[in-house]
């Protein structure tokens, strides 16, 4: 972050942020200082001709200090300036001025370093002005560009909006809306994919490697992480950083550097393991020697307190102004058991690390990757990388999967997490990932008992289930331990995935098969074939044959095996037979031979101590195979939305309340109406000739209800009077209902016009700090505040994840004509709930929106009560500009 002393006035630090670009390497975007005018000049100055003339149409070999004074003293609302450093030199400009003063028109211009061409500074620059344009109520950006300037023209082309073109006096005019499109959307994230995968290749794929710590004494960690390295078979140079050692000292053969600056060279990647106070040093160095990734193994940072978490920014901080990625610290290490690499720069002695395979890990804590990797190995379970992020300070799994997303060496990812500081971001990452190979997902919850020490998150308002709900949402397998997640990826990774819920289950012992049968029919498998048992004492011939029955039988889509062998040990042939009968069909088969685990050399069939672990395995990789089958839906776009209207009716009442507000009656049906969304009027009353006269004015059939929230969680009391038809007993109705409030101590009585009978639900949606907006739905009343049988969904939507949402709930079967009622309109109410979703999405700043009653009927929907409330906005984690988290949630 920039020095705080040095700040003009209004400095908007919140758009400070490290980015990562198209190269993989890390750079700094800030709003421009006073301060930089020097740093503007020498920029200037080292530009060829032809971009002088591109940017400014006229060979200014010197701008003039006038010039220079505009360009960096801004009042960062009308004209807005960030620029872009790499290691603390001024890479690229980008700003807008707007065209008059608070209008939704502004002029946007960049430049680009003739040293960073090709680098994606363009098109970061254009993302980070148009978020912020878009906070400050801009709504388009033009330009002036020449002909000849085609970089430009494809920074604004290539970046998926709109773009409209006028030829005038020879100059391009370019203008183009800049909210959000799906096509911008998608380009935004799949630069960021690319980049991010970049970076962590960098990471998993160093030409060299140096250790800093390496001591001559064993048993410690730096030395732990050299000799693995070096017993690793690493195909690179290995250097070994120790600043107490003599000059000419050999450990393992290898001489030893005083610092990494004295490495001929270069290196790629550097593993520090030096006591905390001295990783700074460590770190600088690195930055000095053009290292371009970091491996911290070293303790006491944010888990041993405040200072420890100072610390720990300064460690990130100076990396990311230095290029560099970090994984740590209190990291376990990393591992990439590709052949051409054969990287092992972790804790794990060599002859512990799991063989090759396909299998991604990722885990958070060290002690629990030794475990993770433990486990694996004694199920002969291979690995393609692993990763362990420590503190999490940079480096996450939302890194990794990004990079596992194109990894031709990775089948299934398998993530071991104990917090999770960007979920927006992770369910968006793991949903694309997941689409392509499985995600398997440990973790326990999302509470201050379930996050670690130094693992900076931000703390939920929602319950444990809504972070399962994500999961789901996103296609993710969660299970609970790791042991599941062996249990899961065994099977994934050898077996196809299942075409469907139905199973066979042969065994050759009675007790082993209905345990099975049980199982399967409590997690939702259908057993269509079976339990086919074969006696104790049959041959492996007639096992061979029930089992060839199963895979054949046209009814079934998975196969369980269970043998109990008769005497102590299993037959090899048993196994063999097993896997031969599956070999090369569409149905996957688990196994239970008791006393095996894991999947035998050669074989491909996993095996699992008892029926009900294999069987839990295979529910989960069934119900993901559903997933993938499931149409995954567009994002929902619902037309006739305004988002200009909206931040107006919400600036102002922060501007009335900053800290904070309900909104009156008259800003809710506002503030819904620029989504399209229409909400009755609802006619406050004082007395029974009021209720009488206002039934006039309406006509129709109307409702009398009491307005008090301290009577909406009190369902069943007599607080409605509906059907009302005629002015008598209108006065009647509101006499009777003023009667029953009058000895509570509370008044509020409205009148509304009736709708249509129907269903009666709830839409709303909250902001919530850690997951962001999350949107729910069921129906009103006791099934929702009662029985908790509320769905929730994650914006942004798809029209598949409404269809989803609306029949999740145990209650649907109310909104499809329960006892012969009239089904509801679902088109219209998925529309409705596409509305709020976008809306929640949009603006962050509404803390919570609440549609109840909402009358779900045939002909449509309406939308009877809403309430919304609205608080200053939080930071995101995951905004519509690329960031880096940089430790900071």
């Amino acid at each position: 972050m920039t020095d705080q002393a040095q700040l003009p006035p209004g400095y908007p630090q919140e758009w400070e942020a490290d980015i990562v670009l198209s190269d993989g390497m890390v750079a700094h975007v800030r709003p421009i200082l006073p301060s930089d005018t020097e740093a503007v000049h020498e920029f200037h100055a080292g530009q060829s001709d032809e971009s002088i003339y591109l940017r400014f149409f006229a060979p200014i070999k010197r701008l003039s200090d006038k010039d220079v004074h505009r360009f960096t003293h801004l009042d960062y609302r009308d004209r807005v300036a960030l620029v872009i450093l790499i290691k603390d030199r001024l890479a690229g400009i980008g700003r807008y001025d707007r065209i008059e003063p608070g209008g939704p028109v502004a002029e946007v211009a960049f430049n680009v370093s003739d040293h960073h061409q090709g680098r994606g500074i363009g098109s970061i620059l254009l993302e980070h002005l148009a978020d912020i344009g878009r906070e400050a109520g801009i709504t388009r950006f033009v330009a002036d560009v020449l002909p000849q300037n085609r970089k430009m023209i494809g920074v604004f082309r290539d970046a998926g909006y709109e773009v409209s073109h006028e030829f005038d006096d020879g100059v391009i005019a370019v203008s183009f809306d800049i909210e959000p499109t799906d096509a911008s959307r998608r380009v935004r994230m799949s630069r960021e994919h690319r980049a991010e995968a970049r970076s962590m290749r960098a990471v998993l794929h160093p030409s060299s490697v140096a250790v800093v710590g390496v001591s001559r004494r064993e048993n410690t960690i730096g030395r732990a992480f050299f000799e693995h390295l070096v017993r690793g078979g690493f195909t690179g140079p290995t250097y070994a950083v120790n600043n107490s050692a003599e000059p000419g000292t050999l450990i393992l053969g290898h001489p030893t550097h005083a610092s990494v600056r004295d490495i001929e060279g270069g290196v790629d990647l550097a593993v520090i393991a030096v006591p905390a106070p001295e990783v700074l040093t460590a770190v600088r160095d690195c930055a000095a020697a053009g290292v371009k990734a970091l491996v911290v193994a070293s303790e006491g940072f944010a888990e041993t307190g405040p200072e420890g978490a100072a610390l720990q920014h300064q460690l990130v901080v100076t990396a990311h102004r230095a290029g560099m990625r970090v994984l740590g610290p209190t990291s376990f290490g990393l591992i990439n058991n590709d052949p051409g690499t054969r990287l092992n720069a972790s804790v794990a002695p060599p002859d512990q690390v799991p063989p090759l395979g396909t299998l991604g890990l990722f885990a958070q804590s060290g002690g629990l990757g030794v475990a993770v990797l433990a486990s694996a190995r004694r199920r002969g379970l291979g690995i393609s990388t692993f990763a362990s992020a420590g503190n999490r300070v940079d480096i996450s799994g939302n890194d990794l999967m990004q990079y596992w997303m194109d990894d031709e060496a990775t089948s299934a990812v398998g993530l071991y997490l104990e917090s999770m500081g960007n979920p927006r971001k992770f369910s968006r990452v793991a949903r694309e990932l997941a689409r392509a190979k499985p995600v398997i997902v440990v973790k326990q919850g999302v509470g201050m008992t379930a996050i670690p020490r130094g693992h900076r998150v931000r703390l939920t308002q929602e319950p444990p289930e809504t972070f399962a709900m994500m999961l789901r949402q996103s296609g993710v397998i969660r299970v609970d331990n790791a042991h599941q997640l062996f249990d899961v990826a065994q099977l994934v990774i050898n077996q196809p995935l299942p075409q469907g819920d139905r199973v066979a289950i042969v065994t050759n012992n009675d007790a082993l098969g209905s345990l099975a049968a049980d199982a399967a029919t409590a997690r939702d498998l259908k057993v269509t074939h079976g339990p086919v048992t074969v006696p104790a004492e049959a041959v492996i011939e007639d096992f061979r044959e029930v089992v060839e029955a199963a895979v054949a039988d046209p009814r079934v889509d998975s196969v369980i095996a269970c043998f109990i062998p008769p005497i102590a040990e299993i037959d090899p042939e048993v196994v063999q037979v097993v896997a031969a009968a599956v070999d090369g069909t569409q149905k996957p088969c688990v196994a239970t031979f008791l006393g095996m685990r894991g999947v035998q050399p050669g074989t491909g069939v996993p095996s699992y101590p008892m029926p009900e672990d294999g069987i839990r395995a295979l529910a989960a990789a069934t119900r993901y195979a559903e997933w993938l089958r499931r149409d995954q839906g567009e994002p929902v776009r619902p037309e006739g939305i305004s988002r200009v209207a909206a931040d107006r009716i919400i600036e102002a009442a922060l501007e009335r309340s900053p800290r904070g507000c309900e909104l009156t009656a008259q800003e809710v049906t506002e503030l819904l109406a620029a989504y399209g969304i229409e909400v009755w009027p609802v006619h406050p009353l004082s007395s029974d000739e009021e209720a009488v006269e206002k039934y006039k004015e309406l006509g129709g059939t109307v409702v009398l209800k009491a307005t008090s929230p301290l009577l909406q969680h009190q369902p069943g009391q007599g607080w409605v009077r509906t059907g009302l038809r005629h002015r008598k007993a209108v006065g009647a109705a509101y006499r009777d209902l003023d009667a029953l409030l009058t000895p509570l101590g509370v008044d509020g009585i409205a009148m509304q016009k009736m709708a249509p009978g129907g269903v009666t639900v709830e839409i709303n949606s909250s902001e919530d700090p850690l997951f962001g907006p999350v949107v729910g739905f069921g129906i009103a009343g006791l099934p929702i505040e009662l029985l908790g049988d509320e769905a929730q969904r994650f914006p942004p939507l798809t029209d598949a994840d409404i269809v989803a949402m609306v029949g999740s709930i145990k209650a649907a079967p109310m909104l499809d004509g329960y006892r012969g009622a009239m089904p509801v309109d679902h088109h219209a109410l998925r529309d409705l709930i596409a509305r709020v979703s976008v809306l929640a999405d949009n603006h962050p700043e509404l803390a919570s929106v609440r549609l109840n009653p909402v009358m779900a009927h045939q002909e449509g929907i309406e939308v009877l009560g809403a309430a919304i409330s609205v608080a200053p906005a939080p930071t995101r984690a995951d905004a519509e500009r690329r960031v880096l988290s940089s430790g900071v949630v």
